[in-house]
């Protein structure tokens, strides 16, 4: 067996979950001493953090004006599920599935909701064919596929007019997409990915089609509290002006509050893009260099620019899940990079989060340590 020589630098943060994911640069827990931890979320000070966490998030991510935004509980799953249980039922359905969570939406719809949606199938690496989406009826779909690393590659094949609504599970590119609302009728995602904060609130925006919807449409089965969107027929307008359906965190709060402003100091979501691009690129780079590991998207401009999906080809490795199982020890034993095993239902490899509050740095220093590791994987395997 060949001992190989361990790189010299290693990431600054090892952080590369793709959910919770890091946090900022400059995060530190006393950013949140302003937090009103023991105070209720609607006395005036927490109702003042909550519309400014929304007004903030609609500055920076360019959200129109007569868009509504909802701090919602249970993270973007818990969004989602608000939006199909609110809006689906009156008109035809499409669902567009190439990954897990594709895939659980899907489940919910024709399971619990016991409806009969047209679901467009495609493999891990793949989309289904975009031309093919009929957007009379409405439309789930996730833009960036955070299991898979897929994502659709712009918003050419969403007609500006439409007869059916968008449902657009974006947890995973709100902040590192430049999203066109215009084509967006309920969006969804959390503080925990791109923007590091904490996890389990999510983060609704409707457009004024989608209102429209929940004031002339009321769905045929039992609305849990936590997702009724509605008072007496009519949109409950304090959810959108900070007035939570439960108990939010304050604690998160103040952490999305201060990315926020980190965001802003920046020089807001252009940048933030491109910190995202510049850290996928340092992987794709490498995936190009080097002909035993590829990208899982098959094509160039479906790669995601946060959650980057690898595959080992090596002809050598005969059992892929605990080869990588073995790379990620490796990692994780050197205390360079943790939480990086490719989601369980995705193929057997690796995945990294690039968002934008990890550091370009960190994703190139980690390179080498996963040539150290693939390699100190395969001289095992050629000395059995």
């Amino acid at each position: 067996m060949t001992i190989l020589l361990k790189p010299e630098l290693r990431p600054a943060n090892p952080h590369f979950s793709s959910g919770p994911c890091a946090k900022p640069p400059n995060w530190q827990l006393s950013e949140l001493s302003d937090a009103p931890l023991g105070r209720s979320h609607r006395a005036a000070i927490g109702r003042q953090k909550l519309t400014n966490a929304i007004e903030e998030t609609r500055s920076l991510l360019k959200i129109p004006l007569d868009y509504k935004i909802g701090i919602v509980p249970a993270s973007d799953t818990g969004a989602v599920e608000m939006a199909l249980w609110s809006l689906l039922g009156p008109n035809e359905i499409t669902i567009l599935v190439w990954e897990s969570f594709g895939k659980g939406w899907a489940t919910d719809v024709v399971s619990q909701l016991q409806l009969s949606p047209n679901v467009m199938n495609a493999e891990y690496g793949f989309l289904p064919n975009l031309d093919d989406v009929n957007f009379n009826s409405d439309v789930v779909f996730t833009w960036n596929g955070t299991t898979s690393g897929v994502r659709v590659p712009d918003s050419a094949f969403i007609p500006s007019e439409r007869k059916g609504l968008t449902i657009c599970d974006a947890t995973s590119a709100a902040f590192a997409v430049d999203l066109p609302w215009e084509k967006l009728d309920a969006t969804t995602f959390s503080w925990q990915k791109v923007m590091g904060g904490e996890a389990a609130h999510g983060m609704l925006v409707l457009s004024p089609k989608a209102v429209h919807r929940l004031e002339t449409y009321k769905p045929p089965w039992p609305m849990p509290k936590l997702f009724r969107l509605t008072k007496n027929g009519k949109l409950n307008q304090d959810i959108f002006l900070g007035a939570t359906i439960n108990t939010p965190s304050m604690l998160a709060v103040e952490d999305y509050l201060f990315s926020l402003s980190w965001l802003r100091s920046i020089g807001g979501l252009s940048a933030m893009i491109n910190r995202c691009d510049k850290n996928a690129k340092v992987i794709f780079n490498f995936i190009d260099e080097h002909d035993w590991v590829s990208n899982l998207s098959s094509r160039l401009d479906t790669r995601s620019n946060t959650s980057v999906c690898l595959v080992f080809n090596d002809r050598r490795i005969e059992n892929p899940n605990e080869f990588a199982n073995n790379v990620c020890f490796r990692l994780e034993s050197e205390g360079v990079a943790f939480d990086i095993k490719s989601y369980r239902d995705a193929p057997p490899g690796l995945r990294i989060w690039c968002g934008g509050t990890v550091e370009t740095r960190d994703v190139e220093s980690l390179m080498p340590w996963i040539k150290w590791a693939f390699e100190s994987e395969i001289s095992l395997l050629n000395s059995s």
